[in-house]
């Protein structure tokens, strides 16, 4: 049946399929995927550059409207509101629309969002156009690496799917260089106004893509999803049990509601992914992202240096996200997330020393700026992917989607706590206590990974599920 279906759509048989350019240098259809891979991680990349803008362009915005702590803390937490509204409605939207439609959504809501913000006219306007794009980020970061995954082949889906996370590091990295061109005019306007233009090339970029196979299985448009699969990969006999594949897979419903009312394993599941994405969050690595400036200034940098090294900072962590890349499927998930969360809670713990110290030397200010940058290759090595990667291997498939949705909404949650009140904090328990606190939970968190987290590296999804389904103690699930 399978190579029946190979040889149909365009009379291709397996035997003229491998006589493509598989064997050549060039390889048409893996420039294809790449290409295709690259567009749709540009989702990534928009995410990335609305996360990063705001910590440059926020003093000089608060200035002009002389806005309070707490209003700029609003300014910056709208936009994880706005994502968690996208991420919990991402799933219809891409069920019913289509990946591609969503993304295409996406983008667009997400240009008129920053366009918005360049063009606020209060502190409200600015929070509401925050959460405009917010929505576009919530709905992108669900639909992105779906698409990513069900596009690439099982050889390439591992780097398919980090492309995203990696652009995603890229676009703050673009965002901080941004801020400081900026930042000698202090023009806020445009520090928002940038990110309308990655998301107008990711709109156009997306009008080419392919619909996911994946999608046309599921709304009955068989010869169309083969006819893509044809056209992405090298042999016809690969596309056709690809196909057939897919087609056993969606035999599996998806009642992760029913699941979770019924199943205490499934619940334990849930529970756990919940945990991973707030001890991600709660790591404090969006209190630098947001607020790396006004750290900089505890450490008594001026404006310029403290554009510059926040720039530095986001390339540490943009780089540092291959160090997780290249280790993950080596050293396991929870060698790594030991020594992230090793690191972090030191550094946090001498970043505080070092506050509390009164920064009253050059020698103080550099090391300031080395331990941050030390904290954020921490979390970008280890929890700040590796989560993402533990939260889809735990979930049954039954209930899959109604796992990785309620995590998604879990990381917004708390991605919204963590900017809105570490201002606060920083301002009632000073920069030395908040920066002691969050070393704490760092060291919380490393026993909660020993305590209740399962090392999946190797593990076949199956025998993880089947694990959990017996009630076998959470962090036995793995090996």
């Amino acid at each position: 049946m399978v190579e029946e279906e190979a040889r149909q759509g365009q009379g291709v048989t397996p035997a003229e399929g491998m006589e493509d350019d598989s064997t050549s240098f060039f390889d048409p259809t893996r420039f294809k995927i790449l290409a295709i891979g690259v567009v749709a991680a540009l989702a990534g990349l928009m995410s990335g550059i609305d996360i990063g803008v705001v910590s440059g362009a926020l003093a000089f915005f608060g200035k002009q409207f002389h806005a309070s702590t707490l209003a700029l803390s609003w300014v910056v937490s709208s936009m994880m509101a706005g994502a968690a509204v996208g991420s919990v409605s991402a799933g219809w939207l891409s069920h019913h629309m289509g990946r591609k439609r969503a993304l295409i959504l996406g983008a667009a809501v997400f240009a008129v969002g920053a366009a918005g913000c360049a063009l606020s006219w209060s502190i409200p306007s600015m929070i509401a156009f925050r959460v405009v794009m917010g929505v576009a980020v919530g709905l992108s970061a669900f639909t992105a690496p779906l698409y990513l995954s069900e596009i690439a082949s099982e050889d390439s889906r591992g780097a398919m799917v980090s492309t995203y996370q990696l652009m995603l590091t890229v676009g703050i990295f673009v965002a901080f260089l941004s801020d400081t061109y900026f930042s000698y005019s202090g023009d806020w306007r445009w520090m928002f106004g940038v990110a309308a233009f990655p998301a107008a090339l990711f709109l156009i970029g997306v009008l080419f893509l392919p619909y996911s196979p994946r999608w046309l299985v599921m709304q009955g448009r068989h010869r169309e999803a083969r006819q893509i699969m044809l056209d992405l990969r090298n042999d016809p006999l690969e596309a056709a049990k690809e196909i057939q594949a897919i087609r056993l897979q969606l035999e599996t419903k998806q009642d992760g509601w029913k699941l979770f009312r019924t199943n205490s394993n499934f619940r334990r599941s849930v529970g756990l992914g919940i945990m991973l994405q707030a001890m991600q969050q709660f790591a404090g690595i969006n209190i630098v992202m947001f607020y790396a400036p006004k750290i900089l200034e505890y450490a008594k940098f001026d404006t310029q240096s403290q554009v510059w090294c926040t720039a530095i900072i986001g390339m540490v962590n943009m780089f540092a996200t291959f160090v997780a890349v290249g280790l993950v499927d080596r050293w396991g998930r929870k060698p790594i997330l030991y020594v992230g969360f090793t690191v972090m809670a030191i550094a946090m713990v001498v970043l505080g020393c070092l506050l509390h110290s009164g920064m009253g030397s050059s020698g103080a200010q550099m090391a300031a700026v080395f331990v941050l940058m030390v904290f954020c290759a921490g979390h970008a090595m280890s929890a700040g992917p590796l989560m993402w990667v533990l939260c889809s291997e735990i979930q049954p498939i039954g209930g899959r989607d109604f796992g990785m949705a309620a995590s998604t909404l879990t990381n917004w949650v708390t991605n919204m706590i963590v900017g809105l009140s570490a201002l606060t904090l920083m301002e009632t328990l000073g920069a030395a206590g908040t920066f002691w606190l969050v070393g704490a939970l760092n060291a919380l968190f490393l026993i909660l990974t020993i305590l209740l987290v399962p090392e999946t590296k190797g593990m076949a999804l199956a025998v993880i599920e089947e694990r959990l389904m017996k009630g076998v103690k959470l962090r036995k699930l793995g090996r």
